[in-house]
């Protein structure tokens, strides 16, 4: 069962969503008058915010019904999903026209365009984006996920890269038009009819980007933009939790990380560490599973950097994934300095 996310922050919503929950506070009755006097477009743009809505807190609603007027009371919860948009859709608009809409909301199979982007080949992608002008190449990597768009990043021209990262870090709002002229021509070309993807931070994006490539070349690229944008590159890496970042977790922590990771992941990612490194995750194991790791990288073989890479960044996702649980406290920053908690 999918998890539905939680909605507890009045500055996180947009306009439609806003809209989205007042509807569906009103009721499907209530609801239905004030959506036929919307044209298409906007009928769209609420309905697919109602779809992806989640879970809105009742002190969330309270606040949000205030702001619109004093006259409301206090209201509980509401979720917002595809079948309640399809529901009310389908008490005032025809079921040809139901089905249109649904269908640009989920995109074939229940997903979104940027959701089915990966299924596409990391290389192809990148061989098609190449001939592209590096906004949109900056765009497209802006929106689909940040392990495909690492490797997408590694396969492009070396000379373009720089440039869309430049893109991607002054990238702003992206207006609806060019948005749907890139969804359609991914649609064309790549795949076939799918639809638009929420938006992301892009600073957070590009940190999750850089977590998934190799080391020298996150160097290499980090001083190739320090200085047209220095601040931007410094708030990407605040917000880049990496593996030698692993390193500094307390004792505890680090232990629950390295015991939540398979064998097979702890394997590829030592191969590739230096013998301190090495023996102080080792440590964390069980005598007889560092003897059977140990055993196991012996036979392994030469390794590609790739995979070594990929394996550190399944660690450190796993570590993200334990914080969000409070299975471990992540702490960013030294004396001094703001502390991230994850």
């Amino acid at each position: 069962m999918p998890t539905v996310k939680i909605r507890d922050s009045y500055e996180s919503l947009t306009g439609p969503e806003k809209t989205a929950i007042m509807l569906l506070t009103l009721g499907e009755d209530r609801a239905a008058p004030i959506l036929e006097r919307l044209d298409e477009s906007e009928v769209r743009i609420v309905t697919r915010s109602m779809s992806t809505l989640g879970s809105i807190t009742a002190e969330l609603l309270e606040e949000l019904i205030t702001r619109f007027t004093e006259s409301f009371a206090k209201g509980g919860s509401v979720i917002g999903s595809a079948d309640t948009a399809e529901r009310m859709l389908r008490s005032f608009l025809p079921s040809d026209k139901v089905a249109d809409i649904m269908n640009f909301i989920r995109g074939p199979g229940g997903r979104s365009t940027w959701e089915k982007m990966s299924m596409v080949n990391d290389a192809m992608l990148a061989k098609y984006l190449q001939g592209e002008h590096p906004q949109t190449i900056a765009v497209v990597l802006s929106k689909i996920a940040p392990d495909q768009a690492s490797h997408v990043l590694s396969d492009l021209p070396e000379e373009i890269v720089p440039d869309v990262i430049k893109r991607m870090i002054s990238m702003k709002s992206v207006p609806k038009e060019v948005l749907q002229d890139i969804e359609d021509m991914l649609q064309r070309d790549l795949m076939l009819n799918y639809t638009v993807s929420s938006d992301s931070n892009n600073f957070e994006h590009l940190a999750e980007i850089f977590n998934r490539t190799e080391s020298d070349r996150c160097e290499e690229l980090f001083t190739t933009l320090k200085t047209s944008h220095e601040d931007a590159i410094d708030q990407i890496k605040q917000l880049m939790f990496t593996f030698e970042d692993l390193l500094e977790l307390d004792e505890l922590s680090l232990r629950t990380v390295v015991r939540a990771c398979d064998n097979d992941t702890l394997m590829y990612a030592l191969k590739g560490c230096t013998e301190e490194i090495r023996g102080k995750i080792l440590s964390n194991l069980s005598e007889r599973a560092r003897a059977i790791l140990l055993d196991n990288m012996d036979t392994l073989g030469p390794i590609l950097m790739r995979d070594v890479e990929a394996a550190k960044a399944k660690m450190v996702a796993k570590a993200k994934e334990l914080a969000e649980t409070n299975a471990i406290v992540i702490e960013r920053g030294g004396a001094g300095a703001m502390q991230m908690v994850y």
